[in-house]
C-alpha cells in the first residue's frame, strides 16, 4: 500500500532493440522515449512513487533523474527484477534500495510472467503510462487492465514502437488524445494527464 497521498504508478516502458521484431524498432523514436522517461520521473518522483520491473535500458535513466533532482526519494522507486537475470543485473540496481526479487522459475517466459504477476497484484496502482517498448509492454498492457481497471491509462504514442500499437489498436477512445500522439513537450504533458488526475 503507498503511504498516505503517495500514489502508485506503474511505467512499462523499454528501448527497442534492432535484433527484435522489426515493427517495434520500426516507429520507435529513442530520443522521445528518453526524454518521456526522464520527464515522468521528473514530474512524478516527488510527489508519488514510480513502479516498474527493472528493465536495463530504462532503470538508468530513473537513477539519473533522482540524482538531479537531489532529495532522499527511495521510498518513491519500487524496482522489480526477476532472479532469472541475477548474472546480468544493470550496475544501477545497486543504488536503488527498494528492490523487490522475484523467484527464477524453469524458463525465461515463466519467470517473466511471474514478476509481473506479483508487481502488479502487491501494489495499488492509480495509473500506467506506456513508453516506446517491445511485446513485454503489450503484455504488460494486457495484465495491468486485469488487475487495475479502474486506473488511468496513459500511452505515449509519440515515443512509438508498442506504445504506439497499443495506443492505435487497444485503449478505449476515452483515453485517447492527439497531444499524446503529437506533443512531445513531455513535462507538461504528464503534469495535465497524469498529475492533474490522481
Amino acid at each position: 500500500m503507498a503511504t498516505k497521498g503517495v500514489k502508485n504508478i506503474f511505467l512499462s516502458a523499454s528501448i527497442p532493440l534492432p535484433s527484435r521484431d522489426a515493427k517495434y524498432i520500426e516507429t520507435a523514436d529513442i530520443i522521445a522515449i528518453r526524454d518521456a522517461v526522464i520527464a515522468l520521473t521528473t514530474v512524478v518522483l516527488p510527489q508519488h512513487r514510480i513502479v516498474w520491473g527493472g528493465h536495463p535500458s530504462i532503470t538508468p535513466l530513473i537513477y539519473y533523474v533522482m540524482e538531479k533532482l537531489d532529495i532522499n526519494i527511495q521510498d518513491h522507486v519500487k524496482l522489480y527484477q526477476s532472479l532469472w537475470f541475477k548474472d546480468s543485473f544493470p550496475q544501477d540496481n545497486n543504488k536503488f534500495e527498494n528492490i523487490v526479487f522475484t523467484k527464477k522459475e524453469d524458463s525465461i517466459s515463466a519467470s517473466i510472467k511471474l514478476l509481473r504477476e506479483q508487481m502488479l497484484s502487491e501494489n495499488d496502482f492509480s495509473a500506467a503510462v506506456f513508453i516506446g517498448g517491445m511485446d513485454g509492454i503489450e503484455d504488460e498492457y494486457k495484465m495491468f487492465r486485469e488487475y487495475h481497471p479502474e486506473a488511468i491509462l496513459l500511452p505515449i504514442a509519440s515515443t512509438g514502437a508498442a506504445t504506439k500499437i497499443i495506443y492505435d489498436n487497444f485503449i478505449p477512445e476515452n483515453f485517447k488524445n492527439t497531444r499524446l500522439e503529437k506533443d512531445y513537450g513531455y513535462m507538461s504533458l504528464f503534469q495535465k494527464f497524469l498529475m492533474d488526475k490522481i
